[in-house]
Order: structure tokens, then sequence, then C-alpha cells
């Protein structure tokens, strides 16, 4: 029998899924497809020659099958709950903040004021306004971190308050600490690197070679509340943010720590950046007014806005959670990363690897796609993005893709690089918490090909029990979560 590309990666992706499982719940699962196929499937292990020989029809049967087999499993490990948020965005300077703009569709798009854009085709950018670090830290530690750590610290130190964890340095080895950035500090080697050539080599300051690492966000986190477990830095562009979640997850399930702080941030708009994304022909020149750039969906959307920020969040198990009476925002269930390997900046034109990420968070999660209430779409405003998205989500989600609510964060914070896929995680758990979706602004011309519901231009009240954050970055790289209520007992306020 001859499969179409569709369903033969489908079933690539489910045979894959079925040889990670434990032998004993693979045997079960193979006898259960034995009755579903009235004995056509053979004992065994699962590959794909054997699924093939499966009827085209039973796909969707055989994947039912596969989650309710990964749901069983997902019973049986540590559940991760989020218990504390912070944020620094161009639309606030905490969670509280950037979410009521948002809900408001207030925009933080404006005119450069970081450095002189004036010869550049695109003059705007999502900067955090008014941004002073020493709220969080002393002058002179200040002068020492990249802007990026800066900002990675003061959400941090929001979101382990909000937690309600110590900020005096005795988090302990127990909890670990992943951040995600796509460049981290480069801002201190372009601007030391113009002091060199500029005044001479001993004009730069000493801590340069190190302060523009990108693991000196997550190493200031660490050594500022001395968490002392695992310390990992994800480094995978604009998906970076989300990986790091789920990477945190993924150090909770497997029982190395109780608590992970994880975000991701990025401080990157200066004039490498803008020179760069205008040569590629990337970034929106619709400059006045500058809230209006970022149209997301729309069909005479021309390009990303680049932007800035900060987002952490703390995840720890349910059951430390319960113990200690934290306050529960929502429940992480599942996660996943997959690669497109096909160019380093576009988009694959199929949007297989947008859906292999989608469908194996939902697999992980023991989700079925008819459960999702809600998307927070990468949505980064450009012409191949946005399609290419559409017809992945519509791929994984069938006809349940018209009744999905979506929308993009990025149409009033920009993109943010490494940082935007935490901060779209924290308006994905408001989403959850809230039953309230922030809108997609500047929705005003219909693209044929991007035709489903992107909660245009006003924020909406609807019940959202499950929800998917998707980010999808240079390189190929792409990342999923899903987020849901937690329906365990109230817990906190």
């Amino acid at each position: 029998m001859t499969l179409d590309t569709t369903s033969r990666t489908r079933l690539e992706l489910l045979s894959k899924r079925l040889r990670q499982l434990p032998a004993s719940t693979r045997s079960l699962l193979l006898e259960t497809l034995q009755v579903i196929q009235n004995g056509d499937a053979a004992n065994g292990t699962a590959t794909a020659a054997m699924l093939e020989s499966i009827p085209d029809l039973s796909i969707d049967a055989l994947e039912r099958t596969l989650n309710a087999a990964n749901s069983v499993q997902a019973s049986l490990r540590r559940r991760v709950v989020v218990t504390g948020m912070g944020a620094i965005t161009s639309v606030g300077h905490n969670v509280a903040e950037s979410w009521q703009n948002l809900v408001a569709g207030q925009s933080g798009i404006n005119w450069v004021s970081l450095f002189d854009a004036s010869d550049y085709p695109t003059q705007i950018a999502a900067e955090v306004k008014d941004w002073d670090p020493r709220k969080y830290i002393s002058h002179k530690e200040a002068r020492r971190m990249a802007r990026c750590s800066q900002m990675a610290v003061g959400a941090a130190t929001q979101a382990i308050e909000d937690a309600g964890l110590p900020t005096d340095g005795t988090l302990g080895d127990r909890t670990g600490v992943i951040i995600g950035t796509g460049l981290g500090g480069f801002d201190v080697y372009s601007n030391s690197l113009l002091d060199a050539c500029k005044r001479g080599y001993f004009r730069v300051r000493p801590m340069t070679a190190v302060g523009g690492l990108p693991n000196m966000p997550a190493f200031h986190i660490s050594q500022t509340f001395g968490s002392l477990g695992p310390l990992n830095t994800v480094v995978t562009a604009c998906a970076a943010g989300t990986q790091s979640i789920g990477e945190g997850v993924e150090l909770i399930r497997r029982g190395v720590s109780d608590k992970v702080i994880v975000g991701g941030v990025e401080a990157l708009i200066g004039e490498m950046f803008f020179a760069g994304f205008t040569a590629m022909k990337a970034i929106s020149t619709r400059n006045d007014p500058p809230h209006k750039a970022s149209r997301p969906f729309d069909a005479t959307r021309d390009g990303f806005i680049i932007g800035e920020g900060a987002a952490v969040l703390v995840l720890e198990t349910l059951e430390s959670a319960l113990e200690r009476g934290a306050k529960i925002y929502a429940e992480v269930l599942g996660h996943s990363a997959s690669a497109d390997a096909y160019h380093v900046a576009a988009p694959e034109p199929t949007g297989l690897g947008k859906q292999r990420a989608m469908r194996w968070a939902l697999q992980d999660a023991g989700i079925e796609p008819e459960e999702v209430d809600y998307i927070n779409a990468h949505g980064t405003s450009t012409l191949l993005n946005d399609k290419s998205e559409t017809s992945a989500i519509k791929q994984v989600f069938g006809r349940h893709a018209y009744e999905l609510a979506i929308n993009s964060t990025k149409s009033m914070v920009g993109h943010a690089f490494g940082g935007a896929g935490a901060i779209e995680a924290v308006a994905t758990v408001m989403s959850v918490k809230e039953d309230l979706l922030h809108p997609t602004i500047n929705y005003e011309n219909l693209d044929p090909e991007c035709d489903l519901d992107y909660v245009p231009n006003v924020a909406r009240s609807q019940q959202v029990n499950v929800a998917l954050s998707n980010s999808f970055g240079l390189g190929g790289q792409n990342a999923c979560l899903v987020v849901a209520k937690h329906m365990g007992e109230p817990v906190g306020t």
C-alpha cells in the first residue's frame, strides 16, 4: 500500500514512539493494536514497515491508542506545576503589568532609543523602557553584567518571590536553573569591540571576556539565589525559552531536582542585528505608526519586529507545592523539541518539523488534539512562518483547528528571540489560569492561507483547560509546551 507523505510521516513518528516505550508497555499496546486491526499487527517490535501494513483508516485509531498508553505512563511520573512567574517585557516590568497590557491590546513597539537607528529602513523595536537593574542588583554588579543577565536576575527575583521561596541564597542542591537565550550578552562584545577599535584594548573592562557568554544569565541566577543543582543554558535561537522549560520538566520527572528555575532572555537591540536582519529582509519596515508594524497572520504582514525581555518560571513537583501550600498557576503536562534539518533561516515549507513538535508534545502529555482549547502561536508576522504554522496546525488538529483559539503575543512585544518562548509561556499560563485570551492586534486583512481564529484585536473570555505554546527558531529549531489547569485540590490563592 502506498501512503501519502503526511500519513507516512505520522507512521514514522508513531513507530519511534512505540520503540521508546518500555517493553512491557509496548507488549500490552501491541496486543491492543491486534484487537483493533483484527490480528493484522504482528507480534514483536513495532517498526515502520509493520505499521505501513495497517490500513489507512486505522492510523487515527493507532495514534489514539498510543496517546492512551502515554497518558497511563504520564500518570505514573512526577507531576510538574508552575508556582511562580516573573517577567520584564516591553509592555511591563512584571507579570501583572505585562498581562494587563497584553489583554488591553497595548503594543510595546516604539521608536528605537538604545541606538541611533535613523539611517536604517527599520527604526522601531520593542524595547524594555526605563529599565533600572538597581531594583534587583547593586550598581557595581550591574556594571559587570550584560543587559540580558540583569533582566534575567530581575525576572528570577520576581518569580522566586512569587513562589514563596527564599531569596537569601539558600535554595540548595535540589533546585536547578535552566535559562534559554539566543546569543546571551552579545552586546558586551559588540560594545567592547567598538571601544577597543576607537580607544585601544586597554579601555576594555576586565570582565568583558566572560560577561557576554550565553551561560551568564543562568549563572547569575544560580549565584544570586544559591541554587546548587543542575545549571544549564539552552541556546536554540527562538526556541530556547520554550525548550528550557521542557528541559526543566525533565529534571523534575527524573527526580534530579524538586524545583527548577526556568525561562529565557534576550537583549539584542543594536546596530549589528538591525543591519543583519535588514540585509535578510526579515524585519518590518512599516515604521509609522510603530504599534501597527507587527501584524501576525494578517495579509499585509511584512516581517517581524526585534524585541527584548526576560521571563522566568518556577517549576516544582506537585507534591512539593502541595506540601508547602504554594499557589499553583498551572500544570505542565508535556513538551517536545524537533528539527527541520532544512535551512539556516527559512522554515521547512511543508511544516513537518512543526507538526512533529506539536504531535510529540501532545503524546508526551497523553492529550488528544481535540482536548486542546488554545494555542499561543509562534506568530512572528513574517510571510513564511505564519503560513507554515497555520498549515501545521491544520495538519495536526484537522477539523478541530477551526475550533481552536490562536493568538500571537509577538503582535505586541515583538520577537525577543531566546526570551520569546518564556514570555509566551507566561502568557499561556495566565490564559489557562484566568480563562482569558489576549488579542492578536493589527489583524485587519484576511490571508486566505491563514484562515483560523487568531483572536483578532479584542481580548476574549474563554474556558481554557489545555493550551499549547509554540516556538520555532532559526536553524530549524522547534519546541512546544502543553500547559493545563491544575485539576487537583485547590492550593494557595
